[in-house]
């Protein structure tokens, strides 16, 4: 399989993105109001529509043109480049973790809140 073939396919970028963001199948098909099943086979999409590609952006906290140039490589790399950079400019890895340790928690709760709000609608 050729690079170019690999990184268009934009449902392998959308598991991956899903993966990343520490989501299930399960949790991206209820923000869409799809099966489990549905989600599986999005992500075996080689193509999207648009339309369906800005509702999984949504759903994942991402533009679609996040999905679309999404590349790992390049995100690994900024890791490290950031990581190398911080280590140069006295990086203080506790800011870091109360900083990443409040992200998480507004998640949780922005999470939480809607799965309240799908629990009202019943």
């Amino acid at each position: 399989m050729s690079t170019a073939t690999k990184n268009s396919h934009i449902g392998r970028k959308i598991s991956r993105i899903r993966e990343l963001r520490g989501m299930k199948q399960e949790a991206l098909a209820a923000e869409l109001g799809i099966s489990q099943q549905s989600v599986s086979s999005l992500e075996q999409s080689e193509h999207i529509e648009d339309e369906k590609l800005e509702r999984v952006a949504k759903a994942l906290g991402v533009s679609k043109e996040a999905i679309e140039n999404f590349n790992e490589d390049t995100i690994f790399n900024n890791i490290n480049n950031f990581h190398d950079n911080s280590i140069q400019n006295n990086f203080n890895p506790v800011e870091k973790v109360i900083e990443l340790y409040e992200r998480l928690l507004e998640a949780e709760k922005e999470k939480n809140a809607y799965l309240e709000k799908l629990l009202d609608k019943k």
